[in-house]
């Protein structure tokens, strides 16, 4: 395989080795979507005859769909791709990622270990917030769903546990649905709030087995409750995963902050832009991102759609929808406005008429 080989100053040629139809055609994908996805990402054209590619665009990210082309027609020798296999790997070697690895010396790479997987994380966000959590006693994850903040908890907690750093992992979740008062369903307490668990729960069948994950919590090294049992505790040598915290009210944010003891890490998942606590109650995670603002000790990642790790279409819908709530504030924001120099215009109005009134009954 050749290197790529500059023309000129936005236009590189790439040569992709062996010349293999079959391989070719894989790398394009049907009705070249996979090129699509390519040129839509790193905001280039590209175009290719045989196994001759040209690709146009600024150096720096025709260099990076060029590295993209390489990896990916290296994959075809072994496997069939397809357009989320694509999208996975531009999420790693985007633009976004080639700009922030400028200044990075490649020192290692940052990996999760557990019984039954190594897991990568995917692009630098994730690398950073798995980071974080090492760094840090408490960090907050906050994003969208699909941007894999729950699942690297959940793997940094089974690691942690592994190397014997903690003793315990607790899953932590507010049970909205059930307003949190879980006395009115049928069962014991697992049995109550392990709906609301699952998403943890897969995550850990995943890493450790279906059978020890069941034999940890028999011993209570795994440990299941809602969040409102964890009032009154002091939680020392734990890992702490509170998920959907989005759904916690102030009160219950600072109650749970202030269980952490000696030798624990807390990690904090929500998406703000997802809130279910009723009309007029303010989520604790809004407000405990603003108290705790450049508070020492404290990880706080944001996560976009861009870092989105499930289907592709997931992070289109998620944009459509950022970029619709925005329309709908900055249309509430303009009729507010309209309101007010309405309501400001009567008022004026209904001044002069009394400044008119009060001079005719002068004269």
């Amino acid at each position: 395989m050749s290197q790529p080989s500059p023309q000129a100053n936005r236009i590189i040629t790439l040569n992709l080795e062996p010349n293999d139809p079959r391989r070719l055609a894989n790398l394009c994908g049907q009705r070249d979507e996979h090129l699509k996805l390519i040129e839509a990402r790193l905001g280039i054209t590209l175009r290719n005859r045989g196994n001759t590619f040209q690709l146009a665009g600024p150096i720096h990210r025709v260099k990076a769909a060029a590295n993209v082309l390489e990896h990916l027609y290296r994959e075809t020798e072994a496997s069939d791709l397809e357009p989320d296999t694509v999208h996975l790997f531009l999420q790693e070697s985007g633009l976004e990622a080639l700009d922030e690895d400028e200044g990075d010396d490649g020192d290692g790479e940052v990996l999760l270990r557990t019984p039954r997987t190594l897991i990568k994380p995917r692009g630098l966000n994730q690398q950073s917030y798995v980071s974080s959590i090492r760094a840090h006693d408490i960090n907050f994850g906050i994003g969208p769903a699909g941007t894999g903040k729950t699942y690297l908890a959940v793997a940094a907690a089974v690691e942690a546990l592994n190397q014997q750093e903690v003793r315990r992992i607790l899953l932590v979740r507010p049970a909205v649905e059930a307003g949190e008062k879980l006395g009115f369903l049928p069962g014991d307490l697992a049995q109550k709030i392990d709906p609301y668990l699952r998403p943890l729960y897969d995550a850990l069948y995943e890493m450790i087995g279906f059978e020890q994950v069941a034999k940890l919590i028999e011993r209570q090294v795994i440990e299941i409750a809602p969040l409102a049992y964890m009032r009154g505790r002091t939680l020392n040598n734990a890992f702490i995963i509170l998920d959907e915290s989005q759904n916690t009210t102030r009160e219950q944010m600072k109650m749970f902050l202030t269980r952490i003891g000696f030798g624990s890490t807390a990690v904090i998942t929500g998406d703000v832009t997802q809130v279910d606590l009723p009309r007029g109650q303010t989520s604790g995670l809004i407000q405990v991102l603003e108290v705790l603002k450049g508070t020492p000790g404290i990880g706080v990642t944001h996560f976009a759609a861009k870092d989105v790790v499930r289907h592709p279409l997931v992070q289109r819908i998620i944009e459509a929808y950022d970029l619709f709530e925005a329309e709908q504030e900055a249309t509430e924001r303009a009729r507010k406005q309209a309101r007010d120099d309405e309501r400001e215009a009567l008022r004026q109005e209904r001044l002069e008429r009394e400044r008119g009134n009060g001079e005719r009954s002068g004269s």
